[in-house]
């Protein structure tokens, strides 16, 4: 494991370890975290994909930042630079993967949706161990968990991290508070530029329009509560929804599942 920064703890890379140098394609890595644990920025030998059946995850790499709830999951290419922070109480149960399997479902950092069989064939293949039997039940698991990872849809759960410093500083405010109503022209004011300049780097940094990085801003919040049990109409106000029916529209448009359908993921997981 390679670390940059502030980094993991000497324990929890020495619990890693063994799931990145494992001889088998691919190995199921399960650890429970406290709210808040940050692991500062490192990066693995091995592709991963990252999943909490509870809980959710904030991973930054070096340029965008994703939200992973427990109803989609991260795939990260082999030495990509991250940082992962845990979002209230996370139940990781993650995938470390060898090079040549990674290349066959994805080659890039994307999320992804967890259908039902996905998250199954997930915890089953956690719960067979770093060094599991070969020509058996490890070898069907690994092969079905490939070919479901490589099925799944991507979700536009990523947003590119900008480098101007005005940017950041309205971007960083609406992503503590989705639901701001302010315009462009007063987000303009708040980072000292003009409404057109503002314009031009959302645009340029981010590739979408200011009207459209808020929306998918509010909607991956209204996500990420809805995924720990908010209900759709606390969603749909963390979201800056006034009408519950507009929001589950909106909702279902960019996620493609309604509002209900995620909470109710939520409490499949903790019914197990």
């Amino acid at each position: 494991m390679k670390i940059t920064g502030h980094f993991l703890s000497p324990n929890r890379q020495a619990e890693i370890l063994p799931f990145e140098t494992a001889s088998r394609p691919i190995v199921g890595f399960a650890r429970d975290y406290p709210t808040g644990l940050s692991s500062g920025m490192h990066s693995h030998p091995r592709a991963q994909l990252l999943y909490a059946i509870s809980g959710v995850m904030r991973v930054d790499t070096q340029d965008s930042s994703f939200l992973v709830p427990p109803t989609t999951a991260l795939f990260l290419p082999a030495t990509v630079e991250h940082t992962v922070k845990m979002d209230g109480p996370v139940a990781m149960r993650a995938l470390f993967m060898l090079e040549e399997v990674a290349q066959r479902v994805a080659k890039v950092t994307k999320v992804i949706a967890i259908s039902g069989l996905l998250r199954e064939l997930i915890l089953a293949v956690c719960a067979e161990g770093v060094e599991w039997e070969r020509e058996g039940r490890g070898d069907h698991l690994a092969a079905l968990v490939l070919d479901e990872i490589g099925k799944a849809e991507p979700l536009p759960l990523g947003l590119r991290r900008p480098t101007d410093a005005r940017l950041r500083q309205v971007l960083e405010a609406l992503s503590k508070c989705p639901h701001d109503r302010r315009n462009l022209e007063e987000w303009a004011d708040v980072a000292n530029t003009s409404s057109r300049t503002l314009a031009r780097l959302f645009r340029t940094e981010t590739g979408m329009s200011f009207r459209q990085w808020r929306q998918q801003a509010r909607l991956t919040a209204a996500l990420s509560a809805l995924s720990t049990g908010a209900t759709p109409t606390r969603a749909a106000a963390i979201a800056g929804f006034d009408s519950v029916p507009a929001f589950g529209a909106a909702f279902r448009g960019l996620f493609g599942i309604t509002p209900g359908q995620a909470r109710g993921q939520y409490f499949g997981a903790h019914d197990k």
